[in-house]
């Protein structure tokens, strides 16, 4: 067996997440059939990350255990067969690297960093529509930025944890939270990026601390309230939850 690291793109609108599920369509059950399609083997791929339904992903990665193929293929070829099968899927194959048998994806992983964009304007969003949070009142971009500063380093994140979190404990260590804002149109709209970089996330973190963070932005919350919201340790003591569909896993580490 030959196993093989695949970084992965796509698109996570029309998917209910990454992991395989008995009555919806996911990210991996079509690349494990892509896989099978063109190898004939049952494979099963094993995910840095398991996004949830809308989420995107531009630099997932996975790995994959491969017997030897009928015909043999470099890793070019191997991502060009995947690939072939997975055209009208919105899912790509950027790279298949073969990679020490003990490699995994998941706990091999030393740091992921996600991106939240919000597109900031009153007109709704004709070209990215579940591509980003459309958000029509104007933001705070410094406040917001100036506050995330709060939620870096060692803590207890149980006010920005989902209720179905399966992790053992809440505390993470968050490396950085930057906000920033650039152009998005010719008419005064504007993209917010919020980069998030850590070891490892709880389920629904990010987004649970972008929708926090929103209400600094609209200047119903200040810093002094989301630093007592961290304190408190209690999901119902934050903020809304952020849509899936402005967050994308852009890196994994290793």
């Amino acid at each position: 067996m030959q196993r093989y690291k695949l970084t992965i793109e796509y698109r996570g609108t029309d998917y209910a997440g990454w992991q395989r599920q008995k009555d919806a369509r996911s990210i991996q059950q079509e690349i494990e059939e892509a896989i099978f399609a063109f190898s004939g083997q049952d494979a099963t791929i094993h995910a840095a990350g398991r996004t949830d339904a809308g989420v995107h992903a531009r630099g997932q990665v996975a790995h994959v255990d491969l017997s030897p193929l009928k015909k043999p293929m470099d890793p070019f070829e191997i991502t060009k067969a995947i690939n072939a099968f997975l055209i009208e899927k919105s899912i790509s194959v950027l790279s298949a690297e073969p990679v020490e048998e003990d490699f995994h994806a998941r706990f091999a992983a030393q740091n992921k960093l996600y991106i939240y964009r919000i597109l900031n304007r009153p007109a709704l969003a004709a070209l990215e529509k579940n591509l980003v949070w459309h958000v029509k009142q104007p933001l705070d971009v410094r406040a917001m930025h100036e506050a995330a500063q709060i939620l870096t380093g060692y803590h207890d994140f149980t006010t920005f944890r989902g209720s179905q979190c399966q992790a053992k404990s809440p505390e993470r260590t968050l490396d950085r939270l930057d906000i920033y804002e650039r152009p998005y149109d010719s008419c005064g709209g504007c993209e917010i990026i919020i980069e998030a970089e850590a070891r490892s996330f709880l389920h629904h973190q990010v987004r649970n601390m972008v929708g926090t963070l929103s209400l600094i932005g609209l200047g119903k919350w200040t810093a002094k309230n989301l630093g007592d919201a961290l304190k408190a340790c209690d999901r119902t003591q934050g903020g809304p939850s952020a849509p899936a569909a402005g967050l994308y896993l852009v890196r994994v580490d290793y």
